[in-house]
């Protein structure tokens, strides 16, 4: 049986669980033979992190990655009441599967790395986390739209680049 979720009164068919992560569950959609992402954000608590109204935090990060010229998934619409978000779908390898499979390349990590400059030059830092990026068509999209002030410490430099080697994989 097939199952369906609104999104401003449209119906998108969930396909599949895509993940899930401290703000929401992502899963792949379809609507009109178009495949998407629909997040539906969870209140979950998490030990680590502090939540304000995530939803309006993730209409405004994706407002700060788009000014500081951040490739990621275009925000098609967002569906406050019901706190749901679909997005373009990035169809790809992440940046994880690469590193698990030993194929991940110079060019990769140039990509990350000019992200990682776009960022700090807007004053943020992005989760560098490798699951949160995905490789299409060559290009690197940053698929998570969070995004925090800037501090050093959570620079890709710094934090991100650890989980970005064949050594971390296999830990």
């Amino acid at each position: 049986m097939k199952e369906y979720v609104q999104v401003n009164g449209r119906d998108y068919e969930i396909v599949k669980l895509l993940g899930h992560g401290k703000g929401g569950y992502s899963y792949l959609a379809r609507r009109e033979n178009m495949m998407v992402v629909l997040k539906q954000i969870h209140h979950e608590p998490c030990d680590y992190y502090t939540f304000g109204n995530k939803i309006e935090a993730e209409r405004n990060d994706y407002r700060r990655l788009l000014a500081a010229g951040i490739r990621i998934p275009r925000m098609l619409e967002i569906d406050v009441e019901n706190e749901r978000i679909v997005k373009e779908f990035i169809d790809g390898d992440t940046a994880a599967q690469l590193v698990q499979a030993g194929t991940l390349t110079e060019e990769h990590l140039r990509q990350v790395r000019e992200m990682a400059e776009l960022a700090m030059a807007a004053g943020l830092n992005i989760d560098y986390y490798p699951t949160n990026f995905i490789m299409q068509d060559g290009l690197l999209y940053y698929i998570d739209y969070e995004c925090n002030p800037y501090d050093e410490q959570w620079s890709f430099e710094r934090w991100g680049a650890q989980y970005w080697s064949s050594t971390a994989a296999e830990e």
